[in-house]
């Protein structure tokens, strides 16, 4: 049986032969930078495959206006520690609609914010591929994607007509109305995750730490109350929680758990031992179990 190093090992190299592939096979890729754990591997994993030289593409964030401000800070952060040529990307038109959380919903809020801001980001800048952290084990619609994923004209996905990718045979050419999604943590789990971020040092957001923080109820999930345009409800005071969070998205619409894990060696200890998915914290892939599909039929990561 190999050791938990050794299987690192093998995912690693995996991650790294599809991030050179990529840019060998693309003419204008980008790498998709959520500020989460997932894009903090896969980001340390690009700098590691084309050292010494730096990242070959840009790197990418798409924007609501409503991340978590440690998200942002530590966005900034890993910008100035890295020289990362990053792109930020806002959907102006929905700014200036008052798209938000809360009056709109949380699926078109998710669709026009992020899918539809996506799709302008890389129709701007004509991005072939773009590179993002999504793992198989996150979800059942994310466990059908192939690694290399074509997007027909509009960014849609068909999931009932994908490339077979036998023996880690990909084939990454498209046509020219095609675009392409590539996943180098397809075969990692929330665990490898974690255990390589131990084993190597990554840096991650405070965020996923455990620390006391004001959080409202909202039926059974903890919101944090991260800045005022948070609605309070009938005069509710937010209480202190020793709280973290196991995925990031936007706050509103992040819950969060009860936790005492303050140290990456207690996040993997937590981790194997609890059941339920991250992606369970995620208040916009909702409740119908083709929820996710529909949004990534539509574009969104």
């Amino acid at each position: 049986m190999k050791s938990s190093s050794e299987i690192l090992k093998a995912l690693e190299n995996e991650s790294i032969e599809i991030l050179r592939e990529t840019a060998a096979a693309f003419r204008k890729p980008v790498l998709l930078y959520s500020i989460g754990k997932d894009s903090a591997v896969l980001l340390h994993l690009a700098m590691k495959a084309f050292y010494p030289a730096q990242i070959p593409f840009p790197v990418m964030h798409i924007d609501t206006t409503w991340k978590f401000r440690e998200m942002i800070s530590f966005r900034e952060e890993m910008v100035q520690k890295y020289n990362l040529n990053l792109i930020k990307h806002t959907n102006a038109q929905g700014v200036a609609d008052n798209i938000n959380p809360f009056n709109t919903g949380a699926s078109e809020y998710t669709r026009i914010m992020k899918t539809v801001a996506l799709r302008q980001a890389l129709d701007a800048n004509q991005f072939d591929a773009a590179i993002g952290g999504s793992r198989r084990d996150e979800e059942r619609s994310r466990a059908k994607e192939r690694i290399f994923s074509v997007r027909e004209a509009g960014h849609r996905w068909d999931p009932r007509n994908q490339r077979p990718e036998l023996w880690r045979t990909y084939n990454p050419r498209i046509t020219p109305e095609q675009s392409m999604r590539v996943f180098p943590l397809s075969d990692w789990t929330e665990l490898d995750i974690w255990n390589y971020i131990e084993e190597n040092d990554v840096p991650v957001n405070p965020l996923y730490f455990a620390k006391e923080r004001p959080v409202v109820f909202r039926g059974e999930q903890m919101i944090m109350v991260d800045d005022d345009r948070f609605p309070l409800i009938n005069g509710e005071v937010p209480v202190m929680k020793k709280i973290r969070f196991r995925t990031l998205g936007c706050y509103p619409l992040t819950a969060a758990v009860e936790s005492d894990a303050t140290t990456v060696s207690e996040i993997v200890e937590e981790v194997m031992n609890v059941k339920l998915s991250e992606r369970a914290t995620r208040l916009i892939d909702g409740e119908k179990e083709d929820s996710m599909e529909k949004k990534k039929t539509e574009g969104y990561f």
